[in-house]
This record gives structure tokens, C-alpha cells and sequence, in this order.
């Protein structure tokens, strides 16, 4: 068991900044302010960086928010990792720019919707900037730009000498945009979508699906920083032998999904097949195109399952990707395959490590791969040896690693990387040896250093089956008791509220609203090995249900300041199913439910969401094949039972969970008499992602919480 303060639990120490001009905090024990909402959504955010071919220079990204208007907007520094005591250098790019990377000539590339000609349609482009001795940089030069279609990303050679840029082209394309591209899902004569049982998804995440449209990449040649000459597809020039797919893979795919050979000459993607099969597959697979037209070559037809994230060896000698084992199930673990891309052998490196792998990057010799995995509540950094497969974890933040993410690779066995926690938004590290690393930013740190400490305590205990369980106590550092309880619920299933920092569902906000949060990794998690994610497979309402029970009962006993009669369950996604699941099978121990995009009835969630892969691995078949399993795990079956007040949250984009399961439990509420609210909103998905939507969220959120749990005689209706 391990216990953090932050900030106080970080490697090195910086000075408060001065308290805000406020009332003095009314709950027990403060004498600092605690953070609010409005300090969550305003918080300066920090990207990913991108670093030159020497690794002597780095550009971090800052996404800051107004606090007055909530209008978010970009801030870029420059870093000199030769002087990393030097404070970064604010970098002037002119346009409004994202997705940024170094060329081999030095400059810096990025993606920007704005144009130096204020009369020019607002579309994706490439641009460029030369970067001075003295770290400014110059006036922006066009790369990349197209009279109909948006660049969505782009990828460079490691030798400057080609560019590969991907967006929405129609399939039959042979160029990178078709004016005259007829939309064949709109026949007319009226505003109705015909969608054939052949085109695949119909819907995805939180939009709808325009057939015959892809996302496809282009590759040119560049002259003097700008493209030249027509672009090759990567999919192959002809759509009869090449691939119908969208690569990068949609939703979520991006530049880790492609990547250039050492010698510029061949591209890596990962591509998902656009047909029929869709929506049940998880069959992502690895391919290389040669930059001729010609149909891209399938490197991993013998797996069945996913394989993404290629990344070639600085030597070109070698190719190595992450991959699952078992097809349709998209919470398998992710090994680290190598394939020898001159003899064609292929080995699974970390087959005899239970470890699912979420990033992988080459050093510089060549002779290793870094890469980042769960394990228990931490995402650690490791060292793998191609040779022989042993797999080291590295000390970059000695014992308090919490979250690492965004990790560079530099010469000289260094390593670039940021850092979170449950604590703390990310700030950059430098390691210089691959050990204890440095900080090189303060984005928010002193800011947080001016509101009241949390602490995280961990905690284990004995769970369903006798199985080791993990779960985490946040509360205020200085607050004294009693104090109320909330029981977050993880979604996924196979997931975990890890040691990590988050602007949507952030333990520390809640818990500086005087609450004591404890989170529960129950079967079904992440991090504990690939057994115990899949417990939760055909067993939904089980092994997990128990153990957040005795989960619950284990963080009271811990810490007797908390009051556990005056306790809500909150869940979002599958926690969202987890609560309406509670609220009929452990119905008298909660005064108050938050319901956040929750599964309310599984007949009608089967047949309603779009990517059918996952409630067919997890329930043992569609709706028709294993029907008693999901009616053995349905919340809706067990409403007689529901008596608990509950606050019903869903957006009405999210395609995931429909908003109808939402609606059905407010009507059971109401027909129940429960007290109950709903907060819909019309503009999100399965997330709250706008800044307004974020404060109306928490907003509604903590008056729910404080109607409940507050310490005078709870309302009428009130549960236990």
C-alpha cells in the first residue's frame, strides 16, 4: 500500500503560488482554497512534444483556456534538451497550428485549418517553419494543400524527401479530393440516408457514416519544403485490387498508425477493411505499400485480430507492432511482435510477459525497444531486448511513476516522456540514463501548488474468488471527518481509475468538494494480467459487483474518517451500467446514483450500438445466440427493486450507449416515483468534451451529491 500528496509527492519542490482572494473553505481542516470545477476546465493542458533528428530540440504544446469565455487555443516552446536548466522559449508559428513534427531539415512542420491569405477557404493544410539559431521562427511556407479536401494528418520521411497525408477521399478518387464526387447515400429527391447491408458501419462513435467515403493517405514527393508532383495512394491506385479501408482506422487513429521505412521508400499502416463484417470485426492488420500504386502488400494475414502501431527499426532492418491474440475481442493483451523484414520472420517478444504494451518506440541503437504498460495502478516504462525478448522496467520517476505517457527515445540513452497523476495534469521529464528523470515544465504545477492538497491511498484487498483487488482512497489532505463517500465505477469494462490525471472524471475535483473518493479495480481491469481482465467475460453483474462491495467495506475500515452512511455510487459507460445494475441488486446501501451513459436494458443496447464486437465477446454470442446471458446480467429486469434517488446523464451524439438507455431508466425512475433528474445534452458523445458542458456537468453533479450527502436530514425518498 502506498500513500501520495500532491503536489507534495513529486520528485522536486516549487513554491505555492499566492491564494486566490476567496472566502476561507468551509469544509474541516483547509486553509487553502480546493480546486473547483472552473479551475479543472481552465488548467493550462500539455501535449504530447515532438523532437529533431539530433534530439537536441524539443516543441511542447500548451492548450490554454480563457477563463472568462472558455475559447481554447494553442501556445507553443521551444526547449533546448542540450540546456534543459534553460527555461523553453515561446515560438511564434503565426497560424493556429497542431499536430506538429521536425523534419531531417531542421524545420518544423505542422497541420493548420488558418491561411496567410485571410481570403482562403478554412481547410486542413501542411506549413512549414524554419527555425532560427536563435529559436524563432520564420514567416510559414505552404507544404501541403488541397482546393476541395482537408489534410487531416500528415507523417514525414525520415529523410525529407516524401510526405504522407491523409483525409476523407471518396475510394474511386484517383487524386487527394474529387471535386465532383457524387454521394451516392443521397439519392434524393428528398434529405434521406440509403445505406446497403454491404457498406459496413452505418454509424460510428458520435457520427454518421458516409459510404464510399474513407480515410486514405496519399504520399508525395517534396522540393525545397513543398510537395511535388501527384500524390501515390497507399491503398493502391486501383480500387479492384487494392483496399477498400480507412487508415488511418476510424475513430480514433492517427500518425502512430503509419510510419515511413528508414529509407523513405516504403510506407507502414495499419488499415481497417471497410465492409459488411465491420462493425463485429477487431481485425485490424499491418500493411506496406511501396509507393508505386501499386495494392499495398498484407504483412499479417496469419492473425485474425488486431495488429497496429508499426514501427521500423532505425537501421531498417526490422519492423515491430503491437497485437492481439484472440479476434473480436478488443481488450486482449497487446504483445510486441518483430518481424525480420529480410528473411520475413516474425516472433512474438513478450509472449511469457503478462503485460499489455500501449506504446512502443525504438532506441537509438537499435538494439532495444521502450515501451509503456499498465501494471496495477501505474503505466511504467520498460525495455525490451529484441535479441532475446527480456522485458526491464526502467525507474524514470524511482518507485512514483503514476502515469507515463507521450515517451521519446533520444540518442545518447536518453528519454523524453511526460507524466501524470491522480494529482497532478502532466508536466515533461528528461532522463538522461534512462533512470530518475527531471522536470523541464511547470504548465500547472505551481498553479495546483496554491489549492489544497488531496492524498491517495492504495489499498488491496481479498475479492470475488479470493483474487487480489486494487482500489484507491482521494480525499483532502487536511480534512477531518466525518466525511461523505462516493464509490466511482470505472468504465470499459476493461479499463481502470489508475494513478493518472483526468479532465473529464478527476478524483481530485470531486474530492475538494469535501468527498472521499474510492475507486475499485474489479475483475475485469486492466493491469493485473490478462487472466484477470478477462474474468469479467459473461459475467458482468457477478465477480465485479462483489467486488466493489467488499471493495467499499475495505476502504471504511482503512480510514475511519469516512462516513459510509452517507455514500453515492457514480459510474459512467459501464460504471453507468454498474450503477442501474446496483440500484436492483444492492438497492439499500446508497443515499444517491449518478447514472452517466449507462446500459439500461441489454436486448435493445444490443441491437442499438454500432460496434458489435464487443457485447458478442462479452456476452458469449449476439442477442439470439446467448440470450439467457444477457438477460442474467440485464438491469432492466431487476426495476421493482430500484428505490435509490438517481441523476440519468447521456449526450445525444454518443452511438456507443444510444441516449435512449438513458431515457428508459429516467422513466423507470419516474414511473417509480423515484426522485430523479436527467441532463442531456444535445451536442455530446459518450463524452463531456465542451468546456461550458463540462461546468454544467459538474455543476448538476455536485448539487445532486450535495442533496444527498449533506449532514441534515436527507429528503424524503432518500434511501438509506
Amino acid at each position: 500500500m502506498r500513500t501520495f500528496t500532491a503536489p507534495a509527492a513529486l520528485a522536486f519542490a516549487l513554491l505555492a503560488a499566492p491564494l486566490a482572494a476567496q472566502d476561507a473553505p468551509a469544509t474541516p481542516g483547509l486553509t487553502a482554497p480546493p480546486m473547483s470545477a472552473q479551475d479543472l476546465v481552465t488548467l493550462p493542458r500539455l501535449g504530447a512534444p515532438v523532437v529533431n533528428a539530433a534530439g537536441t530540440m524539443a516543441v511542447y504544446t500548451v492548450t490554454l483556456t480563457d477563463p472568462a469565455t472558455l475559447k481554447r487555443s494553442p501556445a507553443h516552446y521551444l526547449i533546448d534538451l542540450a540546456r534543459p536548466e534553460v527555461a523553453a522559449s515561446p515560438l511564434d508559428l503565426t497560424l493556429r497550428a497542431s499536430d506538429l513534427a521536425f523534419g531531417s531539415d531542421g524545420a518544423l512542420y505542422f497541420l493548420s485549418g488558418e491561411h496567410t491569405d485571410t481570403n482562403a477557404k478554412p481547410l486542413g493544410r501542411v506549413w512549414r517553419v524554419a527555425l532560427g539559431k536563435d529559436g524563432v521562427a520564420g514567416q510559414p511556407q505552404l507544404v501541403a494543400g488541397f482546393p476541395d479536401t482537408g489534410v487531416a494528418g500528415f507523417k514525414l520521411a525520415p529523410d525529407n524527401s516524401r510526405i504522407a497525408v491523409w483525409g476523407e477521399v471518396p475510394r474511386d478518387c484517383p487524386t487527394f479530393g474529387c471535386a465532383d464526387a457524387k454521394q451516392a447515400y443521397l439519392p434524393g429527391p428528398g434529405t434521406g440516408r440509403l445505406y446497403d447491408g454491404e457498406d459496413g458501419f452505418v454509424r460510428h462513435w458520435d457520427r454518421w457514416a458516409t459510404p464510399g467515403l474513407h480515410n486514405r493517405i496519399f504520399v508525395f514527393p517534396l522540393k525545397g519544403g513543398a510537395v511535388s508532383g501527384e500524390g501515390v495512394p497507399a491503398d493502391g491506385a486501383d480500387p479492384a485490387t487494392g483496399l477498400t479501408a480507412d487508415t488511418p482506422t476510424m475513430p480514433f487513429g492517427g500518425p502512430e498508425e503509419l510510419a515511413f521505412g528508414a529509407d523513405g521508400r516504403t510506407l507502414y499502416f495499419t488499415a481497417r477493411l471497410s465492409n459488411a463484417q465491420e462493425p463485429a470485426s477487431t481485425n485490424l492488420d499491418i500493411y506496406a505499400s511501396d509507393l508505386t500504386g501499386a495494392a499495398p502488400r498484407l504483412l499479417t494475414a496469419d492473425n485474425k485480430a488486431t495488429d497496429t502501431t508499426p514501427v521500423p527499426s532505425p537501421d531498417g532492418r526490422y519492423l515491430a507492432w503491437l497485437a492481439m491474440a484472440r479476434p473480436t475481442y478488443e481488450a486482449d493483451k497487446l504483445a510486441v511482435q518483430l518481424m525480420d523484414l529480410k528473411t520475413g520472420r516474425t516472433r512474438n517478444l513478450t509472449k511469457d510477459t503478462d503485460l499489455s504494451f500501449a506504446s512502443i518506440a525504438w532506441d537509438a541503437s537499435g538494439r532495444h525497444l521502450i515501451a509503456t504498460a499498465q501494471k496495477v495502478l501505474d503505466t511504467p516504462a520498460f525495455r525490451i531486448d529484441i535479441a532475446t525478448g527480456k522485458v526491464t522496467e526502467l525507474n524514470l520517476m524511482a518507485g512514483n511513476e503514476a502515469h507515463i505517457a507521450n515517451l521519446v527515445p533520444l540518442p545518447g540513452g536518453r528519454a523524453l516522456f511526460t507524466r501524470d497523476s491522480l494529482g497532478m495534469p502532466a508536466e515533461l521529464f528528461l532522463s538522461g540514463d534512462m533512470g530518475q528523470a527531471r522536470p523541464l515544465t511547470d504548465v500547472a504545477t505551481t498553479r495546483m501548488g496554491g489549492m489544497a492538497n488531496i492524498v491517495t491511498r492504495r489499498f488491496s484487498f481479498k475479492g470475488a474468488k479470493g483474487d487480489t483487488v486494487w482500489g484507491q482512497i482521494t480525499r483532502l489532505a487536511d480534512q477531518t471527518g466525518p466525511i461523505p463517500a462516493l464509490l466511482y465505477i470505472h468504465g470499459g469494462p476493461q479499463g481502470s481509475f489508475n494513478d493518472s490525471w483526468s479532465n473529464r472524471w478527476n478524483p481530485r475535483v470531486t474530492a475538494s468538494q469535501g468527498y472521499a473518493v474510492i475507486s475499485v479495480d474489479f475483475h475485469g481491469s486492466t493491469g493485473y494480467g490478462q487472466a484477470f481482465t478477462d474474468a469479467i467475460n459473461k459475467d458482468w453483474g457477478g465477480g465485479p459487483l462483489e467486488d466493489l462491495q467488499k471493495g467499499l467495506d475495505a476502504a471504511l475500515a482503512l480510514d475511519t474518517q469516512i462516513d459510509g452512511t452517507r455514500a453515492c455510487a457514480m459510474g459512467a459507460s459501464y460504471g453507468g451500467y454498474m450503477v442501474n445494475w446496483i440500484a436492483g441488486n444492492w438497492p439499500d446501501r446508497f443515499k444517491c446514483i449518478v447514472q452517466h451513459d449507462g446500459i439500461f436494458d441489454m436486448r435493445s443496447m444490443y441491437y442499438s450500438t454500432e460496434e458489435l464486437w464487443f457485447p458478442r465477446w462479452d456476452f458469449g454470442g449476439s442477442y439470439e445466440e446467448a440470450r439467457e446471458t444477457y438477460e442474467k446480467w440485464n438491469p432492466a429486469n431487476h426495476v421493482g427493486k430500484w428505490k435509490t434517488p438517481m441523476l440519468v446523464v447521456t449526450g445525444q451524439q454518443d452511438f456507443r450507449v444510444p441516449y435512449s438507455q438513458g431515457l428508459m431508466s429516467f422513466t423507470a425512475l419516474q414511473e417509480r416515483g423515484i426522485p430523479s433528474q436527467l441532463l442531456a445534452f444535445p451536442d455530446e458523445n459518450h463524452w463531456v468534451l465542451g468546456a461550458k458542458n463540462s461546468l454544467q456537468w459538474h455543476a448538476t453533479v455536485f448539487d445532486w451529491l450535495g442533496r444527498w450527502l449533506k449532514t441534515e436530514k436527507p429528503q424524503e425518498g432518500g434511501g438509506k
